[in-house]
């Protein structure tokens, strides 16, 4: 192996925490607050009547009573036995979890910024929207759209808004929104897409994978039609191949009378390179929570801006972002055809500052690098990941891969009985994060691995020694791949059980509850 480092094992921090309600001590005080009674009780004469009765609470709310300290040393006993971007390398595939600089974390943190309340005066936030407006002109650029909305806080609804946005367009322009009511949305699509179209109303079409794993040009041109609301679609695709035929779809949609929407899920490989609008793009969405820096595991924060072309910006969400003729920035709600609000405020706002600190950070030419860099990476994993036995490179072997590569565990499967799954498992024993397994579909035993721009070679070079690995495992001794892993705070959990929302205590109540029941 060519890693340099002596002994490759992980071992992850194990503690038997228990929970702050069963560390709770009666009488215990973790802060002091002080009394409102001097000042506030001459202006107020009660307590009581600080709040209307409708919102008093008839007791105390349940709460641990526990010492600062107790709490501080559970959160750090808990984060030590997580695993994070700021662990080891975090190769999730079609999620970009690279390394978000410090700096972005500083910025969002600052007190102009941080102590905003959504309801404010607009000229009390001129600087927040400011920020947010020229954002707005730095993603326009950015994607060769016309207009931007920051307005979506994740990438599903900002699919969601974009759907909504084309059907509004038929709806309104085209008058065939009831007669265009099908979307089509190729068979390696993320699983978001036909949810969102769903969602919108839209009958789902699949269009098949081609025999170099690229929408099927054929079944496209059989598919589009005069019910065709748009494709959706992902560029470069979801086995990390960039569609060389993006022009010949393009025109096969447009011709049909669709709108072609963007799935910005893979930005990370063409930004400051390529620009949907230029592809013929008609609707994107971004994930700023990926490509511009803010991990999103866990669930959140995210961000979703959608940019779309000249013809489709009247329908965006309200309130719209203006620049007044005084150069103040002001709310525009007046816009007849919009779609209306998707959010209940203007977005998740700490995302936006995170991915202007980004964006201001590296300038045009750093996120071109960026892009470089990040397919460099996927195209040097997949080389040699793929010449590892039991590992193979699915569909074309010449084309390049982009940001992210798929790598099929089908022939280790076959030979040892290890699968893409324990593979995963395996890894977290040598401090690296598992990769997305068993997506894209079209893939069996899919191992989708996105190394980012931030990993270096050293890192490249220990990941693909430790698949090198694990693969004399297999073929050695695959009971030991199967059992692991072995050095994670948590072995092998029910995964099923761990997905099911009958087994979830989400609260303590929830879990006294449980614990009642099984007693009885």
């Amino acid at each position: 192996m060519n890693s340099e480092r002596p002994d490759p094992r992980f071992h992850q921090a194990k503690w038997n925490e228990p929970l702050l309600f069963e560390m709770s001590e009666s009488g215990v005080i973790g802060h002091l607050v002080p009394s409102p009674e001097k000042g506030i009780m001459e202006t107020v004469g009660s307590l009581d009547s600080l709040l209307p009765k409708e919102l008093q609470r008839r007791s105390l709310p349940a709460i641990p009573e526990i010492s600062e300290v107790q709490v501080v040393r559970h959160f750090t006993r808990l984060s030590q036995m997580n695993f994070s971007v700021t662990s080891g390398t975090y190769p999730l595939g079609s999620c970009t979890m690279k390394y978000n600089p410090v700096v972005n974390d500083w910025a969002a943190a600052s007190d102009g910024f941080a102590w905003l309340h959504p309801y404010q005066d607009v000229s009390t936030s001129q600087g927040a929207l400011e920020l947010m407006w020229e954002l707005e002109q730095w993603l326009v650029e950015i994607t060769g759209m016309a207009a931007v909305t920051l307005q979506p806080p994740a990438g599903a609804q900002g699919e969601f808004t974009g759907v909504l946005v084309m059907r509004e367009y038929h709806r309104c322009v085209t008058g065939e929104c009831e007669q265009r009511d099908e979307m089509l949305i190729p068979d390696a699509a993320h699983g978001t897409n036909p949810a969102s179209a769903a969602m919108a109303g839209h009958k789902v079409v699949v269009i098949p994978s081609d025999d170099e794993g690229l929408v099927d040009i054929d079944a496209l041109k059989a598919a589009a039609g005069s019910r065709t609301a748009g494709l959706m679609l992902t560029n470069p695709n979801t086995i990390g191949v960039f569609e060389k035929n993006i022009r010949e779809i393009s025109g096969i949609v447009h011709d049909a009378g669709g709108l072609l929407y963007y799935d910005g899920a893979n930005f990370n490989a063409i930004m400051g390179i390529t620009r949907p609008g230029d592809m013929g793009f008609d609707v994107v969405h971004l994930n700023l929570h990926k490509t511009f820096a803010t991990p999103h595991g866990g669930g959140g924060p995210g961000a979703g801006p959608v940019g779309v072309s000249d013809k489709l910006a009247e329908f965006l969400p309200v309130p719209r972002i203006v620049r007044n003729d005084v150069g103040t920035f002001d709310f525009d709600y007046d816009h007849p055809r919009s779609i209306g609000k998707v959010h209940g405020f203007y977005g998740n706002f700490g995302v936006l500052v995170k991915a202007y600190t980004y964006i201001y950070a590296l300038g045009k030419h750093g996120l071109r690098r960026a892009s470089e860099t990040a397919v460099l990476n996927a195209n040097y994993i997949a080389v040699h990941a793929s010449k590892i036995p039991g590992f193979s490179l699915p569909y074309s072997q010449d084309a390049p891969r982009m940001h992210e590569c798929v790598i099929s565990a089908e022939g280790l499967l076959e030979d040892t009985g290890v699968s893409a799954m324990n593979v995963a498992k395996r890894l977290l024993d040598f401090g690296v994060h598992s990769p997305t397994v068993y997506f894209p579909l079209i893939v069996p035993e899919a191992l989708m691995i996105e190394p980012t721009e931030t990993e270096t070679k050293k890192e490249l070079d220990f990941f693909i020694d430790m698949l090198r690995r694990i693969s004399e495992e297999a073929y050695s001794n695959p009971e030991k791949v199967k059992s692991a892993p072995q050095s994670t705070a948590l072995r092998h959990l029910d995964e099923y059980r761990a997905a099911h929302p009958k087994t979830l205590a989400l609260s303590w109540r929830m879990f006294n509850e449980k614990k009642l029941d099984a007693q009885e």
